[in-house]
């Protein structure tokens, strides 16, 4: 790439990362709000945990047409289409006064960020060389955190000072404004030539809608895809349930925390996990022994959560959210593991799912930990001991299938017969 090819691919990168880092804050808005939402709504933890789910149930469920999309109209024209129903989906929540149309809300916001991280990883693909695309993904992840930092204090004072309803209308304006920048400012460019990808959406010949539905056969056909989807569904999954949906819930009710002080520790959180992606990405240890790696990393988590669910005490439950937030960073070497394991022909589908597989885990996670606390709370069990040891035991499992179920060949693959 030319000086002046690698600054535009960057700017470009950048602008796209807006809507990502915008997505971060719609999925952990929940952790901040839940406390209002339950008074003004009557939740149970269950509903709670619905309401959670929901944007995550939308953002996973589209991710194989998003990746078709992608391959058919580009990386613009897809996230431009798309992220205007986040912004309705923002303004129906704000308005909400009923929680069937709340939990819609959060449908349209789901839908509408689907493709926000997926166009960052396939133009990464096909405008970066191939051995930079854990470094530079764990850079996007770290810089798209910064929505995470949104939802903490920031958010916090907003709905102290006002209402939750408030805290939907910013996200809103903050999602104007980055469509307009995505408009504006990026473009779909023709692969770079050391870029190691699949052919150009815009070169010829471009599959049916049909056809690239049916193109998924040939990546679910490869035995080492049901142990990457295994892991991919509970390791973001855990960060998120905690980030997203009981670290607020857990400071206020187990350690009395205020609101604003719940805030405090989730822009903590988001802040060092916004430095875990880059420093894992630069760590990469290469195919041959970074699944061992992700292996470890995965039980070192579970381990933190099991910790947690002790109630060990405030300072380390705080800690160990610090460090499960650090620590999450290790979720990179995933995205390198899974490109590293396809073919380059299959990059963009490959992406699609182990993207749709990692946000309906964090949908089913959430809701099923909502389940989880309202059995624990009707037969007097301690709820977030429940909910923790819960997150604890599905990353255990997870990386017992990543490491026992058939690893893919080092190097990749060649593609199946007959795959496009």
């Amino acid at each position: 790439m030319t000086r002046r090819s690698t600054r535009s691919a960057w700017l470009m990168l950048m602008t796209l990362t807006t809507a990502f880092a915008l997505s971060q804050s719609y999925r952990t808005v929940a952790a901040i709000m839940a406390n209002q939402l339950q008074k003004d709504f009557a939740l149970t933890a269950q509903q709670l945990g619905l309401f959670a789910g929901a944007f995550h149930f939308a953002f996973g469920a589209l991710q194989l047409f998003m990746g078709i999309g992608i391959d058919l109209q580009g990386v613009r024209r897809t996230v431009l289409f798309a992220w205007p129903l986040a912004i309705v989906g923002a303004v129906v929540s704000g308005l909400s006064h009923d929680f069937a149309w709340l939990v819609f809300g959060q449908v349209l916001v789901g839908i509408g960020c689907a493709p926000a991280f997926l166009v960052c990883t396939v133009f990464i693909a096909r405008q970066f060389p191939p051995e930079r695309f854990a470094q530079v993904s764990g850079l996007t992840l770290g810089i798209g955190s910064v929505g995470m930092l949104l939802t903490g204090t920031p958010l916090a004072w907003v709905i102290d000072h006002s209402s939750w309803r408030m805290g939907f209308f910013a996200l809103a304006i903050g999602s104007v404004a980055a469509w307009g920048a995505i408009f504006w400012l990026v473009h779909d460019a023709a692969p770079t030539p050391d870029a190691q990808t699949a052919p150009s959406p815009a070169g010829p010949p471009k599959p049916s809608v049909l056809g690239a539905i049916r193109s998924y056969g040939a990546l679910f056909r490869l035995p080492h895809t049901l142990g990457i989807v295994a892991l991919a569904s509970v390791t973001y999954a855990s960060f998120l349930s905690l980030r997203g949906l009981w670290l607020g819930p857990l400071l206020i009710e187990r350690h009395g925390f205020s609101l604003v002080q719940s805030g405090n520790v989730a822009v903590i959180v988001s802040v060092v996990g916004m430095f875990g992606p880059p420093l894992f990405g630069r760590l990469d240890p290469g195919n041959t022994r970074r699944r061992r790696w992700i292996t470890g990393f995965t039980l070192a988590v579970a381990a933190i959560f099991a910790v947690m669910a002790l109630n060990p005490g405030a300072t380390l439950d705080v800690v160990g959210s610090v460090l499960v937030g650090v620590l999450s960073g290790y979720i990179v070497l995933e995205y390198a593991d899974t490109k590293a394991a396809y073919p380059a022909s299959m990059t963009g589908r490959a992406m699609a799912v182990f993207t749709m597989a990692m946000f309906l885990g964090v949908a089913v996670m959430q809701w099923f930990t909502g389940v989880v606390a309202s059995v624990a709370a009707a037969h007097g069990f301690d709820t977030f001991m429940a909910v923790l040891f819960t997150i604890a035991g599905l990353l255990a499992l997870g990386a017992a299938a990543f490491r026992w179920l058939p690893a893919p060949p080092v190097p990749a693959p060649v593609a199946p017969p007959g795959s496009p």
